[in-house]
């Protein structure tokens, strides 16, 4: 009988990012040969139908090193657009106080806790 295969590659990095009803998850992983790739997981709670409790439904998307740059060039290209486009009269630093004011009531539980500043684009080295 064949041995049971981990399928979760070892985690190098994670990071959580709260919104709303939906939690993300921004991880770095290994592959056997010591390369890495980045999976985006989209959690969100969904409740039972006709049933006590709750599951989560969750969406995965997995980004390889060849696509960081395009990714993130057009994930800012959109989101730029949606701000100095779409929405240019709306202060987007207004969300980034609820993040504060959501980090600081997390922090007492959640040690890892990330409160640095407020970057509004991804950078990648």
């Amino acid at each position: 009988m064949e041995e049971h295969k981990d399928n979760d590659r070892q985690e190098i990095y994670s990071e959580r990012v709260r919104a709303g009803k939906r939690t993300y998850f921004f991880d770095i992983k290994a592959t056997r040969s010591n390369d890495y790739y980045l999976t985006i997981t989209e959690s969100k709670r969904r409740y039972k139908d006709g049933e006590e409790g709750f599951f989560y439904e969750k969406h995965k998307i997995f980004l390889y090193k060849e696509d960081f740059n395009k990714f993130v060039e057009a994930l800012n290209h959109t989101v730029d657009h949606v701000k100095n486009e779409l929405l240019p009269d709306v202060d987007f630093t207004e969300f980034d106080r609820e993040k504060e004011y959501e980090e600081k009531d997390t922090a007492d539980t959640d040690a890892t806790s990330d409160s640095s500043g407020d970057d509004t684009e991804l950078k990648w080295d």
